[in-house]
């Protein structure tokens, strides 16, 4: 958001982050006006990036053919495999699962089987249409980027702020550019909105933290600003695109751990009755969660190999064997341990109570 504020008017960039904690305030009026409310200012904000980047591939006007052999996976290098790791986590998102899981008790249902059937029946199309349209936008990006750069011989622009600059120069027209910044805006946004519901659903609903709602976002929205604000105001502008791809990166490395313990809770049948997962839909997500470690795992790898190459940094080292060590151990807890936890009930379906004892009262407590 901050970057297509300093698109739109020019200002330094340290004044758009500065100016993204305001939206904290938004929030607060929107929640007022009820859960719909705002799920259709969110519905609107994605409208509005998608219409953003039609409306710019309609004006390049890529190859077809081009278009549809890209949707076929491959990486061709590492960087295309970080950048690739960066478009899973920027599109999924591990909080979201969260947030969506949540959003199925704001609706109003009763609690018979017939209408949780139906009101998951919904959540699944919500989800569905919510990460296609994220998966749309995120090709867009690369249709237009490939159609309006790459193919002129433009394989330089790896930043935000010089496609901004050149995409006037390929497309013929500045309305175009503004419709980028528009859509950078409206996806920060939407962005944050999301955010900062699923960190009060884990603050409220997993640590059990009740704190002032305005206190608790302005909480948020700080330890989001803050490390953004110290890279520009120490590094310059210019690490900011690197920092927003990180960023990413950091997200879908999280996914595995959201995602395995989400397929042990709906793969328990005790836990879930009839609304248990079926065995091919087990598979699959066990297959998919596979697939992202392994990609995740090669990066890390990968990344790290480069690092070691360069002499000296023996701390740096150090705590990137140390982090990978613990990165895997804890990878391997949050696979097994739900395996062994269920197998112990299995082992023993039913709990002994002990007898109660008969023990006199306690003059002092009268228990």
């Amino acid at each position: 958001m901050a970057i297509g504020l300093q698109l739109l008017t020019g200002m330094p960039l340290i004044y758009g982050v500065l100016i993204t904690a305001l939206d904290t305030f938004l929030l607060i009026m929107l929640q007022r006006l009820g859960m719909r409310k705002l799920e259709a200012f969110i519905i609107g904000l994605i409208f509005i990036i998608a219409m953003s980047f039609l409306v710019q591939i309609v004006v390049a006007q890529p190859n077809p053919g081009e278009v549809v052999s890209g949707l076929v996976p491959h990486i061709e290098n590492d960087t295309a495999l970080y950048i690739a790791i960066g478009i899973i986590g920027a599109t999924v998102m591990p909080h979201n699962l969260y947030l969506h899981s949540a959003l199925v008790q704001t609706r109003k249902f009763n609690r018979d089987d017939a209408s949780i059937k139906k009101a998951l029946k919904l959540n699944f199309i919500d989800s569905a249409v919510a990460l296609n349209m994220a998966l749309l936008v995120n090709a867009a990006i690369l249709i237009l980027a490939a159609a309006v750069f790459y193919k002129t011989g433009r394989s330089d622009v790896g930043e935000i702020k010089q496609a901004y600059e050149l995409l006037p120069q390929h497309l013929g027209s500045t309305f175009a550019a503004k419709l980028f910044a528009v859509a950078l805006i409206a996806a920060g946004q939407s962005s944050t909105i999301t955010g900062t519901l699923a960190g009060q659903i884990v603050m409220e609903g997993y640590l059990r933290l009740r704190i002032n709602p305005i206190v608790r976002r302005l909480i948020t929205r700080l330890i989001a600003i803050v490390p953004a604000a110290l890279v520009i105001l120490i590094n310059g502008e210019e690490d900011v695109d690197s920092l927003l791809i990180f960023s990413q990166v950091v997200l879908s490395m999280q996914l595995g751990f959201a995602i395995i313990p989400l397929i042990h809770f709906v793969s328990d049948k005790k836990t879930m009755g009839k609304f248990v997962i079926k065995p091919w839909v087990k598979i699959s997500a066990w297959l998919i969660t596979m697939v992202l470690v392994y990609l995740n795992a090669r990066l890390i790898v990968e990344q790290a190999m480069d690092f070691f190459d360069t002499p000296g940094n023996l701390f740096w080292k150090i705590l990137i064997i140390a982090g990978a060590i613990g990165f895997l151990l804890l990878l391997l807890y949050t696979t097994l341990y739900p395996l062994q936890k269920r197998n112990l009930h299995k082992k023993s379906p039913y709990m002994i109570r002990p007898k109660p004892l008969n023990c006199r009262r306690c003059p002092l407590t009268e228990k």
